[in-house]
């Protein structure tokens, strides 16, 4: 039986688990500086398209790594900064929140009763 392919969503939570919460944000801080633009300290559309094939995101067409810089880009200035680009890599592996989630959930019900997030 042929295995599927280890998408994105897969590897961010196995990534955490392996490396605990500080390895994982420090991987995460080394993926930024291995995309970013060494003279503006944010990952541009250029440094993305430049360093992409790092990643294996070759492929990717200008307009795809454009929506990809909107999708992350809180600020509105075209860019990511640090925080943008680990905020965005976490959003891409919602598997990496189901247990916070589940824990705020039962915290919750214990708290306002098990009616309340109905």
């Amino acid at each position: 039986m042929a295995q599927r392919p280890v998408e994105f969503e897969d590897f961010l939570p196995l990534m955490a688990d392996k490396l605990g919460d500080d390895g994982l944000m420090e991987e995460l801080c080394n993926g930024f500086r291995l995309l970013m633009d060494p003279r503006r300290r944010l990952i541009t559309f250029d440094s993305l398209k430049r360093n992409a094939g790092l990643l294996g995101l070759d492929g990717l067409r200008d307009d795809e790594l454009r929506a990809m810089l909107r999708e992350g880009d809180t600020d509105g200035d075209g860019a990511l900064n640090q925080w943008e680009f680990c905020v965005l890599m976490v959003r891409l592996s919602p598997q990496l929140m189901e247990a916070p989630r589940r824990l705020m959930d039962q915290a919750t019900r214990e708290a306002f009763g098990p009616g309340f997030m109905s």
